[in-house]
């Protein structure tokens, strides 16, 4: 495995789609935030340095799906693509990773990071190997996503303006859900205020302590919570047992 090369060929990649667009830059950013952080877990972990060097790997390519969603649409709603499994496509289907990787040998654990890295839940794995790689490049991702959430636009990656969301009501069934230590179901978001309380459920689903460990030093929970303002009263009241929660969530999980 070589990322230097990886890499090249993932820029070499990047040049047909238009990285003047906010989105497409956004994404760019957030691959190599993922690699960043997937590296710093990994290293927390203890792992080898050829799982490091795999780990990279599947954080430089989990989101190829994302480019072309965004051509074709300019949205990163899961209804208008599932970018997790066009990545396997492009990647798999038609042989895509052979640029990336001249060996095989971790195709099997490549093929399933990526095309479970954005689900619901994980589930159905049952080799270790390929679970760790699973679980890790998912924790990676999450924390590269706050840091998306604290620094960029919320109009590009929500398409509202920053006031909009915290003027809005929670739904009963997205606030039932993160009550509960629950993530959010695409499907049960309906106001802006249920998507930025879908970026905010994530926490509860990290799987390392050395994933916690970095979000409690960050202090990502208060962080991305306090970033918008809360004009919608109930909003802003049930925001501060969510902050609450999460943060005694976060603390109970490390021990």
């Amino acid at each position: 495995m070589d990322f230097k090369s990886a890499k090249h060929v993932f820029n070499e990649y990047l040049k047909d789609y238009d990285c003047q667009n906010d989105k497409i830059r956004l994404k760019i950013v957030h691959t190599y935030g993922v690699v960043k952080q997937s590296t710093d877990i990994s290293h927390r972990m203890g792992l080898s340095e050829i799982d490091v060097e795999l780990a990279r790997i599947i954080a430089l390519l989990h989101d190829i799906g994302r480019f072309e969603q965004i051509k074709r649409f300019n949205s990163f709603l899961p209804d208008t693509m599932d970018h997790a499994a066009y990545g396997v496509q492009l990647l798999f289907e038609e042989n895509f990773i052979r640029n990336f990787l001249p060996e095989s040998d971790y195709d099997e654990i490549i093929r399933t990071a990526i095309a479970k890295h954005s689900d619901y839940k994980l589930e159905g794995i049952s080799d270790s190997h390929i679970l760790l790689h699973a679980k890790l490049i998912r924790d990676a991702d999450k924390l590269d996503n706050c840091r998306v959430k604290l620094e960029d636009n919320i109009e590009t990656f929500m398409d509202v303006s920053g006031e909009e969301p915290g003027a809005t009501a929670i739904s009963p069934k997205v606030a039932e859900s993160i009550l509960h230590g629950k993530c959010i179901l695409s499907s049960d978001r309906i106001t802006p205020m249920d998507y930025w309380v879908s970026y905010i459920a994530y926490f509860y689903d990290i799987n390392f302590r050395e994933s916690l460990d970095i979000i409690e030093e960050e202090n990502y929970v208060s962080r991305i919570i306090r970033k918008i303002p809360y004009t919608h009263p109930e909003t802003r009241e049930l925001m501060k047992r969510i902050e609450d929660n999460l943060i005694q969530y976060v603390c109970s999980a490390k021990k």
